[in-house]
Formats: structure tokens, sequence, C-alpha cells
């Protein structure tokens, strides 16, 4: 992510923050990390993790996609991009991504808000992906719903995959 893009993040993230009247300490805490690394988030300095920017928008109670939005460029991490395309204003609240993974990557979700549901359709590539214990083979043409709300992965073999993701959040699930 460029100088830009985190200070964006951390512009938007103190100000979620602080509309939930949380304190950086509660914040960290919450979300398993140092209170001295949300504090440089916040100040656009760091290199979050996409797990970090998952756990925070779970204990600041917003989509993911919320989160992010002000940012233009892709996520990503570890052989993974992901690029919010569009959130839904409506009930429940829907999130569509693009994502992509390179060759021989796995990627261990950590789980979304309760109650909330992952989608994928798989553009190019080839993939397994799903529930820890319920992992399903995809290739391009084909979709997988499941629940989110648990840890999850994807895995790719040798080339790239891309994909189309739609999280669905369950009503009271997060806040948008």
């Amino acid at each position: 992510m460029d100088h830009l893009a985190l200070a964006t993040l951390g512009q938007h993230l103190q100000r979620l923050r602080q509309e939930k009247g949380l304190s950086l300490s509660q914040l960290a805490s919450a979300a398993g990390l140092a209170k001295s690394n949300l504090s440089r988030l916040e100040q656009g300095n760091g290199n979050p993790t996409l797990d970090t920017i998952w756990r925070l928008a779970v204990q600041l109670e917003v989509p993911f996609g919320t989160l992010v939005a002000p940012i233009g460029e892709p996520l990503g991490e570890d052989g993974v991009q992901v690029r919010l395309i569009d959130q839904g204003r409506e009930t429940p609240q829907v999130d569509a991504y693009w994502m992509r993974c390179a060759p021989h990557t796995t990627r261990l979700a950590e789980a979304h808000t309760p109650g909330a549901r992952e989608s994928l359709t798989v553009i190019s590539g080839r993939l397994e992906a799903g529930p820890e214990g319920e992992i399903t083979r995809l290739q391009a043409g084909d979709s997988l719903a499941f629940p989110a709300d648990r840890p999850h992965r994807y895995r790719t073999g040798e080339h790239w995959a891309t994909l189309l993701m739609t999280i669905v959040y369950a009503e009271g699930g997060a806040a948008p």
C-alpha cells in the first residue's frame, strides 16, 4: 500500500474508532493489536495485513468494505490482492470484491462478523476454498457459497486464480 493509501486508511480508521467512542487502547485490545501498532496505522504508517484490517472492521462493527472504501488501490499480501468493487446500501448489506491469488498461494481468512456469508465465483484459474474441513475445488465458472463467520481458506495450484467475491452481512452483524 502506498503512503497516500495508508494515510487515507489511517484517517478513516481513526474517524470510525472515534465515532464508536472507543479509545486506542480499547480497539487495539479487542482486535489483538499492540496500542502502538494501532496508533501507527492511524498516523498512516505501518503495513497492515488483510487480517489486521478484517479484525479492526469486526471490532468496529463495520463491513470490511466500509473500512477500505476510501482506498482506490487493491490491498494485498503474500500473493493475494483484494479490491472493493461496490457496497450495497440496503439490508442486508452486500459487499462485492475482485480477488486475485498467485500460484501456490494459501490464504487463511479469519472469521467475519456473526452470520456473514461469502460467495465466490471463479473467473479464471482454479482454487480450493471454503471453511476449514469443508474445502471445495473450483475452476472457472464455478461458484461456492459458505458461512464466513468461521475460519476459511483459499488455495491455488500452479496458476493464478481470479474471482468475484461477495459478502452478505447478517442483519445486526455489521453496521453500514
